[in-house]
């Protein structure tokens, strides 16, 4: 689980020039957060989070090309001695002669946008999200059915590639096999992705490794997505109850999050993908308020009461 980078690549990956600093590029982030300096260029420092990059806007730097320069300065050095991150000043936003005094003096770089305060903000925020939000490894496949984010997981050997092979035939998108990297952005958003080495590709057994896209075309990959749904594949058990009427609803928690999970028994002659391909298509169908078990039950209900619901 990673919980910091590097200034360096936040600006690498960002497009960001830098003005000066240069000894900090190796200053370490470990908040998600952008910090506006509005109140500390005014002197309150009551809830200053010396964590968090800067960023330098319109508004910010005329409140602060108002002030006098000594009070100026004073206030300047005082964010620089907490040892920022860094600064980000966004596109038409004119960098004054102290920032690089105080840059070089605490190796704190400052780094000119190419984009406007609110573009910017919105860029490194969803970037540094995704760098920094809490990350959990799971041993399994994430399909893209039908706009579900399915998770498949079970025992080594259950066949869950096998089964997103047979889903990609039918028109439904890998984004990870063997190995899924999810994310919690927020309660009840987990975000799963492959890691960067095994993109694009599956291990089939017998087969060996397959580009999935090389395969089947741009079509059959995306490179994320929202996870909606946990299907576990397990061997049939004669011993075991399975619900047949789909009324039970297990849950299975990542982080602070918890999300829907079935469990699909796997016997000869079943067709695995087909009925995986199925729980997604009903856990987006509930999503959307239609409970085809529920309302079966009260159909059943009302006639074995005496009214005239047929069946």
């Amino acid at each position: 689980m990673s919980n910091a980078i590097y200034v360096k690549d936040m600006a690498k990956d960002n497009n960001l020039e830098l003005l000066a600093g240069k000894a900090g590029l190796n200053n370490k982030i470990t908040e998600d957060m952008i910090s506006r300096p509005g109140l500390e260029f005014a002197g309150f420092f009551d809830f200053y989070d010396n964590k968090r990059v800067i960023l330098v806007g319109s508004k910010d730097h005329s409140f602060l090309t108002r002030q006098e320069v000594d009070l100026q300065r004073k206030n300047v050095e005082r964010i620089f001695q907490q040892h920022p991150p860094c600064f980000v000043f966004s596109k038409n936003v004119k960098t004054l002669p102290i920032f690089y005094e105080m840059a070089e003096k605490y190796s704190v770089c400052v780094f000119h946008s190419n984009l406007r305060t609110t573009p910017t903000s919105s860029k490194l925020y969803t970037y540094l999200q995704d760098k920094l939000a809490p990350k959990i490894s799971v041993h399994g496949t994430l399909m893209d059915i039908n706009g579900m984010g399915t998770l498949i997981i079970g025992k080594s050997g259950i066949g869950k590639s096998e089964t997103a092979l047979d889903l990609i035939k039918r028109g439904h998108q890998l984004i990870a096999d063997d190995l899924v990297e999810i994310m919690e952005k927020e309660p009840g958003n987990l975000l799963g992705t492959a890691p960067d080495i095994l993109k694009r590709y599956m291990e089939i057994r017998g087969i060996g490794i397959v580009d999935v896209v090389t395969m089947f075309g741009a079509g059959a990959y995306r490179d994320r997505k929202n996870i909606r749904l946990v299907v576990e594949l397990q061997s049939w058990d004669n011993d075991k109850y399975y619900d047949r009427l789909g009324l039970e609803t297990q849950k299975i928690k990542y982080f602070n999050t918890e999300i829907t999970k079935m469990t699909i028994p796997v016997l000869p002659g079943r067709t695995v993908s087909l009925l995986v391909e199925s729980a997604a298509m009903n856990e987006k169908l509930k999503l959307m308020g239609h409970f085809a078990a529920r309302e079966f039950i009260e159909k059943v209900d009302k006639k074995a009461s005496g009214g005239e619901e047929d069946v």
